[in-house]
């Protein structure tokens, strides 16, 4: 079992004033919810144990004013370390660290950190310094903290950067759709002003065949011969004539 309690009974049983001492424990995960509920204990001694992470809501014990994690195996640290605003004095010596959460920049209280025998970028084992002494761990605390707030503003403006990149391209795409729409508008519009002409056209046609078909009628009419008087019959052919031909 890995957990503080199983060889070392209840957490109370450690605490001694404000310090609570669970160095050489067999740790490879570390009692968060315990510890949250000893808000007195200030001052975390966790060093000596196989701890190789931290869990996220261990940045929630923000009453720690004193932590030491040295000598485990801690490759990382969480991303919301910075959390952690009360911390003053922070031990990590001879871990697995690299790099350091952004967040670290937030630990504005820190007066006293150790990063020796980490394999730490060497940006960053350059800031740190040495960490030989008292002294030495008072200035690592002041520039990395530097350091890291640096790298926080850095992160910032790269942020907005990107951000105004996104800005600018998501304006470009709505002009572009915009555009898009109004020439689709035009198109209706258009379409729409061709199909009156053509319907207004059918309608002349129309009238004009209407008008043409109505003066057809009258126009033969006006034409037609009137109906002729009777011939004439000769006197010859006179019904009841008795006078032979050429008598008078």
């Amino acid at each position: 079992m890995t957990k503080a309690g199983s060889k070392g009974g209840n957490l109370r049983d450690k605490l001694d004033g404000n310090e609570l001492d669970l160095s050489l424990s067999d740790l490879n995960e570390v009692p968060v919810k315990e510890l949250a509920a000893l808000p007195k204990a200030t001052i975390l001694d966790l060093s000596c144990n196989k701890l190789t992470t931290l869990p996220s809501d261990f940045c929630g014990l923000t009453h720690l004013v004193k932590l030491d994690l040295s000598k485990n195996k801690l490759q990382q640290l969480p991303a919301d370390f910075g959390r952690l605003v009360n911390l003053q004095h922070l031990d990590l010596l001879n871990n697995r660290l690299v790099t350091l959460p952004v967040s670290f920049a937030q630990l504005k209280s820190l007066k006293w950190l150790d990063l020796k025998d980490n394999p730490l970028d060497p940006v960053l084992a350059k800031v740190a310094g040495d960490c030989l002494d008292e002294k030495q761990c008072k200035q690592c605390a002041n520039k990395v903290l530097q350091h890291m707030k640096a790298m926080q503003a850095d992160q910032e403006r790269e942020r907005q950067r990107r951000l105004e990149v996104e800005r600018e391209a998501e304006k470009k795409r709505e002009a572009k759709q915009r555009a898009k729409e109004a020439q689709e508008r035009e198109l209706r519009k258009r379409e729409k002003a061709e199909e009156k002409e053509r319907r207004r056209k059918e309608y002349d046609a129309l009238k004009a065949a209407k008008r043409e078909q109505e003066k057809k009628p009258k126009k033969e009419t006006n034409q037609a011969p009137s109906n002729p008087s009777p011939a004439p019959v000769p006197a010859s052919h006179h019904p009841g004539s008795t006078l032979g031909p050429g008598l008078c």
